[in-house]
C-alpha cells in the first residue's frame, strides 16, 4: 500500500510538470498573438522592461513571492505549488525563444492564437489537478483573499486582483490590447466549455498538501 501510494505521488508530480508544459505552451499562444496580454503576463513583461530578467525568471519571482504570501496567510501549499511557481514562467519563456514564427501583425490571426491558448491552458490545468497537489500560488492567493473579504462575490475578488496587477503591469510597460480584455473575461468561458465537454469538476478534487505528501512518502499514512 505505502509502495502504491508513494508511486501515486511520483506520478503526480510527473502530472503536474506534464501539465504545466501543456499550460505554458498556451500562455505563450497567448503572447505571441501580440493583441494585449493578460494581466499577469502584463505585469511579467513589464518587469522584464525595467530589469535585466527575461520575461520567464520574472514571473518565477512573482510567482515566489505570491508563494511566500500564500504561506504568511495560511493558505494549503502543495508540491504542485511550488512545482508550478519554479517552471511555469520558465516554460512559456522556453516557447517563447523556440518559436521560429515572426511577429504576428493581424488582429484575426491574433484573436485565433489566443483562443486556442485558452484551450491549450485549460487542459494543461486538468493534466496538473488531476494530481491533487494543490493549485498554483494565483489561486490559492484568490482564495486566501477570498476568505479574508467573505462578504464581496470571489468572482468581484477576482477582478480587484486582476485590475491591481493589471495596472502595475501597464504602468511598468506591459502591452495592454483587445487581447488583454479577451483573456479577462474569455479565458474562464473557455475554461468552462473544455471542462464540460471532458467532464472534469475540479470542484470535486480533495487535494493533498505539502506535508500530508510528506507523510505519505515516509510511509506515515
Amino acid at each position: 500500500m505505502e509502495k502504491n501510494s508513494r508511486k501515486q505521488i511520483v506520478i503526480g508530480w510527473v502530472k503536474i510538470v506534464l501539465g504545466l508544459l501543456v499550460f505554458s505552451f498556451g500562455v505563450h499562444l497567448t503572447i505571441f498573438a501580440n493583441i494585449g496580454l493578460a494581466p499577469w503576463d502584463c505585469l511579467g513583461m513589464g518587469i522584464a522592461n525595467h530589469t535585466p530578467f527575461n520575461y520567464g525568471i520574472s514571473m518565477t519571482l512573482i510567482a515566489l513571492t505570491i508563494l511566500i504570501i500564500d504561506l504568511l496567510m495560511k493558505e494549503k501549499i502543495g508540491f504542485g505549488t511550488v512545482i508550478d511557481a519554479l517552471l511555469t514562467g520558465n516554460f512559456v519563456q522556453l516557447f517563447n525563444s523556440l518559436n521560429p514564427f515572426p511577429k504576428n501583425e493581424n488582429i484575426w490571426i491574433g484573436i485565433a492564437l489566443m483562443l486556442v491558448g485558452f484551450v491549450f491552458m485549460a487542459l494543461g490545468m486538468w493534466i496538473y489537478m488531476k494530481s491533487e497537489q494543490c493549485c498554483g500560488p494565483r489561486d490559492a492567493l484568490l482564495v486566501a483573499l477570498g476568505k479574508r473579504l467573505p462578504k464581496i462575490p470571489i468572482g468581484i475578488v477576482e477582478v480587484l486582483l486582476w485590475a491591481v496587477v493589471l495596472l502595475c503591469g501597464w504602468l511598468l510597460g506591459g502591452q495592454v490590447g483587445i487581447g488583454t480584455l479577451i483573456s479577462t473575461f474569455g479565458a474562464g468561458l473557455v475554461m468552462q466549455l473544455v471542462y464540460s465537454l471532458i467532464h472534469f469538476e475540479p470542484r470535486e478534487l480533495r487535494h493533498k498538501g505539502m506535508i500530508d505528501t510528506i507523510k505519505a512518502l515516509a510511509g506515515k499514512v
